[in-house]
């Protein structure tokens, strides 16, 4: 869901294409009339359709012959992102003499999962300094505050999903790569506390069996990587994405509102450089998988 503020309040139902689901629609359109206000459905297919066949086959010369550009399922996939938000959102706010908002959470801005000059266009991150489980609690306070469900209850149950391809289609039960409940808290340690921790720390927590007590969550990580290489390949999965080309998407991100400790911008200052990891870490992983 986006909303174009201020002047009309509108919530834009977005319907990128087949893949999204019909349950999904629905509880986007319910949760417009419950905060009655007005609502559009925009399929974007058609759109999308149109810059996929502009550029699948398009021929490029050079001075060492010509080819054809060929796009990959994974390109289809953020040209759906970039045309609802670039093409469409931006038209449609300028129409409304408004802006149209970025929805993006310190979870997916921690890894970068979501497209540049797509789904993290806009003129203003709201919840981006809100972890993906703050995001659910603020929900269920706000359906306190009105005293009624405004919040239908479906979209805290149904799963996560970016649904822009297969893959990711929810009513097959597929969605995010992210176990939300865990990662949350793992991301959270790289950044919040005074002390941040990094894959040195947290490789040493899990073999002393302290992981969960240092990171806060309540998912038993060990349930969830019940061997040191599962543990370890998920950490250097989002490690590196956090400290690579994460940070290359969070500084072209729009301004947040920051309400935590310690939020991206002024109050963690990044630099574009390669994920590191100390000598320590690197001795310690070798001792652990035995070589």
């Amino acid at each position: 869901y986006r909303s174009v503020l201020p002047k009309d309040n509108l919530l834009l139902v977005n319907t990128p294409t087949r893949f999204n689901s019909e349950t999904t629609k629905g509880l986007a359109r319910q949760l417009a009339e419950n905060l009655e206000c007005p609502y559009v459905s925009i399929p974007i297919g058609n759109f999308v359709q149109d810059t996929c066949s502009a550029l699948n086959n398009l021929p490029i010369a050079s001075s060492h012959g010509e080819t054809a550009l060929q796009l990959t399922p994974f390109m289809m996939e953020n040209i759906q992102a970039r045309d609802r938000s670039s093409r469409i959102l931006a038209a449609l706010s300028a129409q409304f003499h408004g802006i149209f908002t970025c929805n993006a959470n310190k979870t997916e801005l921690s890894i970068g999962y979501g497209t540049l000059y797509g789904d993290l266009a806009g003129a203003f991150a709201a919840t981006a300094d809100l972890w993906k489980y703050q995001i659910y609690q603020l929900g269920h306070e706000l359906n306190d505050w009105f005293g009624r469900e405004v919040i239908p209850e479906a979209i805290f149950t149904i799963k996560p999903s970016a649904e822009l391809s297969d893959n990711q289609a929810v009513d097959k039960g597929l969605g995010d790569p992210l176990i939300y409940e865990y990662h949350d808290y793992l991301l959270k340690s790289f950044i919040e506390p005074w002390n941040r921790a990094c894959p040195e720390d947290l490789l040493r927590w899990y073999t002393e069996g302290t992981l969960n007590e240092h990171i806060g969550t309540s998912v038993d990580a060990y349930s969830l990587f019940p061997t040191p290489s599962a543990f370890i390949a998920d950490l250097e999965r989002w490690w590196n994405l956090f400290s690579g080309f994460a940070v290359a998407k969070r500084i072209q991100s729009p301004p947040l509102l920051a309400i935590s400790r310690r939020s991206y911008g002024y109050d963690l200052r990044e630099a574009q450089i390669s994920p590191y990891y100390t000598d320590a870490y690197l001795k310690l992983k070798q001792e652990v998988l035995g070589k």
